[in-house]
């Protein structure tokens, strides 16, 4: 983050209806492209999920944007791409997120995942989580929540079970389950992305490598959401930063513990071939994302690394004259490369 913030069906994966989000409404001014389609809802478990970016792997990329503060604004970003382009992303991020505002307006983002599923697009959600040192709710800056600064035996407690903060970051967990089990119970699998950017010391949770360290984390989070709370619609997804492609390894949690190997590009507009290259050697079979981005990719920079099979633009930078201008987001679009709401559930 740069500011503060295979199987397929025969038929189709996704539920792809004609409606647009909650809080939007169609226009005249909405844009069909060629290809566009709306196929009959069915709902998809992880493993489809994961099957279908596969299938893209190399050919087609999903368009994405996310959606952070406020939570009780949920599709303010995704609304801003529909403005420009006349089409909706295929792909809506979420974030849990840490204010108190934001906290109690989680139900509100959920609903607005659920409706995003059922018009078509892929869910991914984000946890930008307070400590377990502190409550439910914190503030942003140093020595106030998110960067703050664990000490080595405070870390060192977190990643052994049983201890008092062990126990802690599980309960911390638990507030995020019901919203998860919602999504469950409505056929909503949810590519998630917890302890993101682990290979940054930005936030309390990242720049801790080796066996104990930022990927111990994940590991103890994706075992407790995944086996002790049964939330078997969780897509695993492992996110790094474009930081020090030589170091990224020492991050990852083992193949048992990724569905998706992501990377986020913010030291660079676009990844350069040597994180492309680093990230398809880890990554192996397994699908390749750009989580985050400031500027949207363009098909030629795509066409150049052509494996990336989604990207998520970060909220605000989707308007930031000094990363997009509108007729840059209307170029990637609108290229037959790119799947929008209403075009995914396509092979080829």
């Amino acid at each position: 983050m740069r500011s503060r913030f295979t199987g397929l069906c025969a038929a189709v994966l996704l539920a792809c209806a004609v409606a647009a989000p909650a809080g939007h409404a169609t226009s005249a001014g909405d844009v069909t492209l060629p290809g566009d389609t709306a196929p009959a809802a069915a709902a998809a478990p992880p493993a489809d999920v994961v099957g279908y970016l596969r299938s893209l792997s190399g050919n087609r990329t999903v368009t994405g944007q996310h959606n952070r503060e406020p939570n009780s604004q949920p599709s303010k970003w995704t609304a801003k791409v529909h403005d420009i382009t006349g089409v909706y992303p295929g792909l809506w991020g979420g974030d849990f997120l840490f204010a108190s505002d934001d906290v109690n307006n989680r139900q509100t983002m959920v609903n607005q995942a659920r409706t995003e599923w059922n018009n078509g697009s892929l869910v991914t959600l984000t946890w930008h989580v307070c400590p377990p040192t502190r409550g439910s709710s914190c503030g942003w800056d140093p020595g106030a929540g998110i960067q703050d600064n664990l000490s080595d035996d405070q870390w060192n407690q977190l990643v052994t079970d049983g201890t008092a903060l062990n126990t802690a970051w599980k309960r911390r967990l638990d507030e995020a389950v019901p919203y998860l089990r919602q999504l469950k119970d409505a056929g909503v699998p949810v590519l998630f992305r917890p302890v993101h950017e682990m290979n940054d010391g930005w936030s309390w949770w990242g720049g801790r490598s080796g066996a104990n360290g930022s990927r111990k984390l994940y590991q103890i989070t994706h075992d407790y959401l995944k086996n002790t709370q049964s939330l078997s619609n969780l897509v695993w997804v492992w996110n790094v930063k474009d930081l020090d492609a030589g170091g990224m390894a020492s991050y990852y949690p083992g193949d048992a513990y990724v569905d998706v190997v992501s990377l986020d590009a913010w030291n660079s507009n676009f990844p350069s071939a040597t994180y492309y290259q680093t990230l398809q050697s880890i990554a192996g079979s397994k699908p390749l994302a750009l989580a985050e981005v400031g500027k949207v990719p363009s098909p030629a920079e795509v066409a150049g690394q052509p494996k990336w099979t989604y990207f998520m633009v970060w909220a605000e930078y989707l308007t930031d004259p000094a990363f997009n201008t509108g007729q840059g987001v209307k170029n990637t679009y609108y290229d037959p490369r790119f799947l929008r709401q209403g075009a995914l559930g396509r092979r080829g």
